[in-house]
């Protein structure tokens, strides 16, 4: 089978760090700090021209586009989510518990916790929306240095480096292959091929030029990353990029780098040292709020430590850093934890809702799924299992599904309120997500290929006749000569999406096809009905997806044709009572979604999601 080229979902080893003893002042009298001294970015950001590398070989540019999808891949939530409440830990308390590696034991319920019919209403005491974590290391220097399995962090002098070298041009979401002048250590590999990305990092094997979510799950599972400032940035509306490749060091420097959409800037330099130590020196002009500051292995395998750089010196196992946002952030292991304190444990999944926005603007998503464990093969995913976790003791839970403010929907099971999606068909594509879509295909030259999806490679693709699947692609109208027209979107769930549910054998899967090479998108773009292409029409079997991934095990005679789902409802902590409209809001939702699931699936699978 064809190496696949993403992460699977990784077996974790998570631990936390926080500042160690001693350090600080000494106390007594203290003189006036010295002046900040003085950055070379500010005379290279006044200068005219300057010399800059020439010849590089750039990263073929993102077609996609910084489009708003649904969600975005699953499988790396799972490490997102346990960083997130491992970082929620490490804010909390200011002192880890004993076993650091573990869930903290959920909250007490709160006054206005308690089920309101079939309503599971959840009441936030800071626990499950996490406030802001904006970036706090203006005027800051700290250096990393190898330790072990993962790296130390102490503070170091805040003054740039004076020589930044040739500038290199890169623009919006792009990456250029620089080569470093001697062999750098970092986590047991050595490398001499680096690539600058525009987006505030550095990373070894492979360029990093993606539209998406600068986010953790992207720094736990992409290349070897050194990441002084992963945020999304465009240099091409502000800003320059310098180089400066030595025979004892390795610095870039962004200097003045504008936010992507934004007038806010980041000034950041990060210098590689021959003896693997890695420094990153911040300006206090960065006023940009999202970044993550951190050095990872990547890879598919994840050991890592959320630190709270601020109070360095820190230390941490695998992947060691710290994730700044400007905006609350949801712990979907912290709702889990509370839901099932109050709940019997005899749920698939738990579907989120919220009186206010608890996704980030900055993740680009509508709602989402966190897997939390899978046992089935034959569907492209790996098996694994983080129940316990979230306090699924039976390890019966199998997605976590946050849905975001229950304002953003409604009751019209008509309405589109995202692109082609009906409110209800948003819930079934993140209901999807515990089976679907990842699976590959042998295609019409044998060769195990990625054709039918995303470039996320978890959703079916733009080109894709699915039958209008929820998971995307569409209905195609073959034209004749090449050329295709979509005449619907986000209807159901495809025969496909049926046989990879468990709902029937694949002897009920009929053919289908994808378009080869259309023209007018690209394979990532979110659906629309009316969309024209030509191409090349390529004829599949369901056997082709069981050749590249297996039969599917359990079959449909062995699998459950029915999803236990919570829906829970999470008030705000300054809240004085449960608003009885959003309730009986999400209630008619809930009840709506039961037949809508039955229609979807032609009856073959029932949703139940009454409380009990």
């Amino acid at each position: 089978m064809m190496i696949r080229s993403y992460a699977s979902v990784p077996v974790l080893v998570v631990s936390l760090a926080l500042a160690a003893c001693g350090g600080g002042s000494s106390g007594g009298s203290s003189s006036p700090p010295p002046p900040p001294p003085s950055n070379p970015c500010t005379t290279a950001l006044a200068a005219g021209d300057i010399p800059e590398l020439t010849g590089l070989e750039h990263l073929p540019p993102q077609t996609t586009g910084k489009q708003s999808p649904i969600d975005g891949d699953p499988r790396g939530r799972a490490l997102a989510a346990q960083w997130i409440h491992r970082e929620a830990q490490l804010r909390a308390a200011g002192t880890p518990r004993a076993d650091a590696t573990a869930p903290a034991p959920a909250h007490p319920a709160a006054a206005l916790d308690g089920d309101q019919g079939n309503i599971a209403v959840l009441q936030d005491q800071g626990d499950m929306i996490l406030s802001a974590n904006t970036f706090d290391l203006q005027s800051t220097g700290i250096r990393f240095s190898p330790s072990g399995s993962g790296y130390s962090v102490a503070k170091v002098d805040a003054a740039f480096r004076t020589t930044l070298g040739r500038q290199v041009t890169l623009g919006d979401d792009d990456s250029v292959a620089v080569d470093v002048p001697f062999s750098f250590p970092l986590y047991g590999s050595s490398h001499t091929a680096a690539f600058i990305n525009s987006d505030g990092n550095i990373t070894f094997e492979e360029g990093d030029n993606a539209s998406t979510d600068r986010s953790i799950q992207r720094v736990l599972t992409g290349p070897p990353r050194v990441s002084p400032f992963f945020s999304d940035l465009d240099p091409s509306t502000g800003g320059k990029i310098f180089v400066n490749a030595a025979s004892d060091q390795y610095t870039v420097t962004w200097c003045g780098v504008r936010a992507f959409g934004s007038t806010r800037t980041v000034t950041a330099q990060v210098t590689l040292l021959r003896d693997g130590s890695i420094e990153a020196r911040f300006d206090s002009t960065t006023n940009v709020t999202d970044a993550i500051v951190a050095v990872s292995p990547g890879g598919s395998v994840a050991t890592f430590t959320p630190v709270d750089l601020s109070k360095a010196p820190v230390s941490g196992d695998g992947a060691v850093g710290e994730r700044f946002s400007g905006s609350a952030q949801v712990d979907s292991i912290a709702i889990g934890r509370r839901f099932f304190a109050a709940h019997p444990d005899n749920y698939d999944q738990i579907v989120v809702f919220a009186d206010q926005r608890i996704i980030p603007p900055s993740e680009g998503a509508f709602a989402y799924s966190v897997p939390v464990s899978n046992s089935i093969r034959g569907i492209g995913l790996p098996q694994y299992n983080f129940t316990s976790d979230y306090g699924s003791g039976a390890a019966r839970l199998r997605t976590v599904m946050i849905m975001d403010a229950l304002a953003k929907y409604n009751e019209n099971q008509t309405q589109k309120i995202n692109g082609e999606f009906t409110s209800l068909a948003i819930i079934a594509h993140e209901c999807g997500h515990q089976w679907l879509a990842y699976v590959q295909v042998r295609d019409h030259t044998g060769t195990v290929t990625n054709a039918l999806l995303t470039s996320d490679l978890a959703h079916w693709n733009f080109f894709d006749d699915t039958n209008a699947s929820f998971m995307y692609g569409h209905s195609w109208q073959d034209l004749g000569g090449g050329s295709f027209r979509s005449v619907e979107a986000a209807q159901r769930f495809s025969r496909l999406d049926q046989y990879l549910m468990g709902l029937i054998p694949p002897s009920d899967v009929p053919a289908f096809f994808y378009i080869e090479g259309g023209t007018g998108a690209t394979t990532s773009d979110l659906p629309r009905v009316g969309a024209t292409t030509t191409g090349t029409r390529r004829d599949v079997l369901v056997n082709d997806v069981i050749a590249a991934e297996g039969d599917r095990n359990p079959n449909a005679a062995g699998a459950p044709h029915s999803v236990r789902q919570a829906w829970i409802f999470i008030i705000s902590r300054t809240a004085t009572g449960v608003d009885a409209s959003q309730v009986a809001k999400l209630d008619n939702l809930r009840q709506q979604f039961i037949p809508f699931m039955s229609q979807a699936t032609e009856g073959r699978m029932a949703a139940v999601n009454a409380l009990r």
